[in-house]
């Protein structure tokens, strides 16, 4: 149950995140404080941010309602999340400016990354 409660959660917040993005990715991107321009800015935030969150809530929501889907739920999260932690930390290290709301991101992305990594442990 811990597990797919998990994954609804997961797959609730990519896919509230890719509706928003791929409606208005300019004003979400906004609010990270960035700055999307160039002729393709929009078509490639809604691409990204929009149609791989989608994508990302469409299997976390199969994980959380297939059993057999439940751990290439979790692994997609554990990569997908790692990957995110491993980019803050180079920021870090290159030292990158961030906003509190960054910030945030960040620490919610580690949390996700520890919690699909001991989920997985549970899962065996």
């Amino acid at each position: 149950m811990l597990i797919r409660s998990f994954l609804l959660f997961v797959a609730a917040m990519f896919l509230g995140f890719g509706i928003w993005s791929a409606i208005d990715p300019a004003q979400m991107t906004s609010q990270l404080g960035v700055t999307v321009s160039g002729p393709a800015g929009l078509f490639e935030m809604r691409g990204v941010f929009g149609g791989v969150s989608l994508g990302a809530g469409a299997l976390c929501l199969a994980g959380a309602l297939r059993h057999d889907m439940a751990r290439p739920a979790l692994w997609f999260i554990l990569s997908y999340m790692g990957g995110y932690v491993i980019g803050r930390l180079a920021s870090f290290i290159a030292g990158d400016s961030a906003t509190m709301t960054n910030w945030t991101y960040a620490v919610f992305e580690a949390l996700l990354f520890a919690a699909a990594a001991l989920l997985l442990q549970k899962k065996h």
